[in-house]
């Protein structure tokens, strides 16, 4: 190649003495990767550069997302590379609150990294060989510590707690009706379930995916600190017999998503027991609780369960994506997912095909994502976790003592929090003498989202914030990131009462 040309990516491997270039490209490549790591974790710099959609559309000094015609060089893709990170948020950030996911876990990192150089399928043990053996290997951890027996459990990792959630439901279906596989669902009569209103929307994403109906999933009733009453499920339950249908489910949350509540579990599998019904627990966030001795309490009875997601990418701090569906039973999986393509699964192999997992899933081709949690839990142990999942507690705790410190702010309500989920107001002071009523909360309705707005624009904090039920919007605080610090709680608290008072003087000058 001629010293005076650019390269491009046909110089790099596997072309002809491609190997000093490609060595080039990736030694640039991890410097900008370490750079974003390093600027991730420094309080100085932003969470985010934002900017509108049409903004990134139109491009921005240099940067195109427009796809073209002829090779673009090296140079231009490492600068590609440079400007992606540079206006995508930086959720390892300290101050990152938005999400359940968050941080950047730098062992979790590169276990990503090999995957993606592996760059291999999860479907037979022929192409996966450690990975298949290493999720294996998880699975029966994590169902140890749940606290199913030796002789039970099955399992499989899931692009996402949505997918292991609507597993469950398929295998319950499937369980107390096998011949849905063969002749679908005009063999059925009309099937039920049940979930909390403070659960996730999945469960009736998965009722209208699977044929079921939305309509058929019937919302159980919570208190005011979001946990399914058992009465009323049992109430639900009882009304949907006597109208000639079929309950065959109940989903119970571990960590609801907005106030992160824990179901009742033992009084909801003592209502499945009596009523012979399947139940799935969706630990997807409270999941990482288990690895706690201080906190595992707060799941008592998921032992209980038939199946139960579990997502480490949130309180574990995996990379995304890493989630798992736990079945208690053996071999259901295998059963009602089957199809035995002949090109993948054949019998005759020299090897224990039992290894080849790839028939019990939905999927063909799956990602590899059992190996940057197997490299996490090499490096920090279980008692690591532990150690993590305390630590966000703590900071949630924190929290909640600062807002009850201050008259600008009001908790969604006065319990501790049970998880790392912190709900609030933040209260301008012309809000703060005003009586309840319909004219307070519309106008409290529009101040969450206008600090957040702000807080965007400017780009060094980010939260969340929703409505939910009868209450007008208000921040989620969540803390799932291990370089959160209390100094980072407090420096939110300020961020937000600074914005909402500018905010809010603007919009009372307006008027």
């Amino acid at each position: 190649m001629s010293p005076d040309r650019v390269p491009l990516c046909l110089d790099l491997l596997p072309a002809l003495s491609g190997e000093d270039t490609t060595k080039d490209f990736f030694q640039e490549l991890v410097n900008i990767l370490l750079s974003y790591v390093c600027k991730s974790f420094r309080r100085s710099s932003k969470v985010l550069d934002f900017h509108h959609p049409h903004q990134l559309r139109e491009g921005l000094e240099g940067f195109s997302l427009e796809l073209p015609d002829q090779p673009e060089n090296l140079e231009q893709l490492l600068v590609d590379c440079r400007d992606t990170l540079k206006y995508g948020v930086k959720t390892g950030h300290p101050r990152f609150f938005n999400q359940l996911s968050s941080g950047l876990d730098v062992i979790g990192l590169a276990g990503e990294w090999l995957t993606s150089t592996a760059n291999t399928n999860m479907f037979t043990y022929e192409v996966s060989p450690v990975f298949i053996l290493m999720e294996e290997v998880l699975l029966r951890k994590m169902q140890e510590i749940v606290g199913w027996s030796e002789e039970e459990g099955d399992g499989v990792f899931c692009p996402g707690g949505t997918m292991s959630n609507l597993y469950s439901v398929l295998l319950a279906r499937y369980h107390f009706f096998p011949e849905v596989k063969t002749k679908g669902m005009t063999a059925l009569p009309r099937l039920i379930l049940f979930t909390s209103a403070h659960s996730h929307y999945s469960v009736k994403k998965s009722a209208a995916v699977l044929g079921i109906g939305s309509e058929n999933v019937v919302v159980v009733k919570c208190n005011d600190r979001g946990k399914m009453i058992p009465a009323e499920l049992e109430s639900s339950i009882i009304t949907a017999k006597d109208q000639g249908c079929v309950p065959f489910y109940v989903n119970a949350t571990a960590g609801t998503t907005v106030y992160g509540a824990f179901d009742p579990l033992n009084a909801i599998a003592d209502i499945c027991e009596s009523h012979g019904l399947w139940l799935h627990v969706d630990a997807a966030w409270g999941g990482g609780l288990l690895m706690s001795n201080l906190h595992r309490v707060k799941l008592q009875g998921i032992e209980r369960a038939w199946s139960v997601t579990w997502n480490p990418h949130k309180m574990m701090g995996a990379p995304l994506q890493c989630s798992a569906i736990l079945v208690k039973k053996r071999g259901l999986l295998k059963d009602c997912n089957q199809m035995c393509a002949e090109y993948l699964f054949q019998t005759d192999k020299h090897y224990d095909t039992s290894y080849d997992t790839g028939d019990k899933t939905i999927q063909c081709g799956r990602h590899v994502d059992v190996f940057k949690l197997w490299l996490m839990w090499k490096a920090k142990g279980s008692e690591g976790f532990g150690s993590q999942v305390n630590k966000c507690l703590e900071n949630a705790e924190h929290l909640f003592d600062k807002l009850n410190q201050r008259p600008d702010f009001e908790l969604v309500f006065k319990s501790k929090p049970e998880h790392s989920n912190v709900c609030f107001w933040y209260i301008p002071p012309s809000l703060r003498n005003m009586p309840p009523g319909p004219e307070r909360n519309r106008r409290l309705h529009e101040v969450a989202p206008k600090i957040k707005a702000k807080m965007m624009e400017q780009g060094m904090a980010m939260i969340g914030y929703q409505p939910l039920g009868d209450k007008v919007n208000f921040f989620r605080c969540v803390f799932s990131n291990p370089a959160t610090q209390t100094e980072d709680v407090d420096y939110l608290l300020e961020e937000i009462a600074s914005l909402g008072h500018d905010i809010c003087i603007r919009i009372e000058t307006n008027l």
